[in-house]
């Protein structure tokens, strides 16, 4: 099984401080793992690491095959999908939804002179349609609502075909309606054996989608539990994790949370 994401010994520290690590990770291809934790625990800082938006500090960091701080990220980012609630305000807000998927073919945002071939063209159509947006093609980016931009850029995140999907907060301020159809449109990429390994970077239990293979417990900057989701999300690690007692159930393949 092929290595997608390799952490050894990894630490990122700030000021004297360790803000994450020291971390020990592996993410294989096919996996679907989601990130949990506090805040503050270290969840963004290890999602930055990942989008080779920053380096460690200390140990080894390796994605797809290659180390960072010995490749060139610009070119290794083209094989990553990502979204984050950052990326929004970079879209312009009178982009067309189908250019905004468009160019991420060449990683940028904003259509300029760059051309799109049909297959470039029938890869977004059908990306938008799988996340249920399809209709949006021809609408302005910056006049849809929450729950539609990131279904959209979602679609956007896997136009250049990744070996590597980052999804921040995917269902962060959706109302529920919202929030459960792009969890089931996510379970449907989640269960597609042809989609490429994912990290889903989460608050709340309660949004991580069925198929969901692997989660990674943080808190305090290092890993409470670590591998199996089933062994991992647990009343014990997260009352652990979160310093109060927590009671953990599930329902049809999907996880939920209370204080006990």
């Amino acid at each position: 099984m092929r290595t997608v994401l390799s952490a050894t010994d990894v630490v990122v520290s700030r000021d004297g401080k360790n803000i994450l690590g020291p971390l020990a990770w592996t993410v294989n291809e096919g996996e679907r793992w989601v990130i949990l934790g506090p805040n503050g625990a270290g969840k963004s800082t290890l999602l930055l690491l990942c989008a080779t938006a920053i380096h460690p500090t200390g140990g080894v960091m390796q994605i797809l095959g290659e180390e960072l701080g010995r490749v060139d990220v610009f070119e290794l980012r083209t094989r990553l999908g990502l979204t984050t609630p950052a990326l929004v305000a970079e879209i312009p807000h009178d982009e067309v939804v189908m250019d905004v998927v468009l160019t991420a073919a060449y990683a940028i945002t904003g259509r300029w002179q760059e051309e799109y071939d049909l297959w470039d063209e029938s890869r977004a159509i059908a990306l938008l349609t799988t996340l249920g947006v399809r209709d949006l093609g021809e609408r302005l980016f910056g006049t849809l609502s929450e729950g539609e931009k990131k279904r959209v850029l979602i679609a956007r995140a896997l136009m250049a075909d990744p070996e590597l999907l980052l999804l921040d907060e995917p269902a962060a301020g959706l109302d529920l309606g919202g929030r459960e159809d792009l969890l089931r449109r996510l379970e449907n990429l989640a269960i597609d054996p042809l989609s490429p390994a994912t990290i889903i970077v989460t608050h709340h239990i309660e949004e991580i989608p069925v198929g969901t293979t692997h989660a990674l417990l943080l808190s305090h900057a290092q890993a409470v539990s670590c591998g199996p989701i089933h062994s991992v999300i647990t009343s014990e690690n997260l009352s652990l994790a979160y310093g109060l007692p927590i009671v953990v159930s599930q329902e049809s393949g999907r996880f939920f949370a209370r204080a006990r």
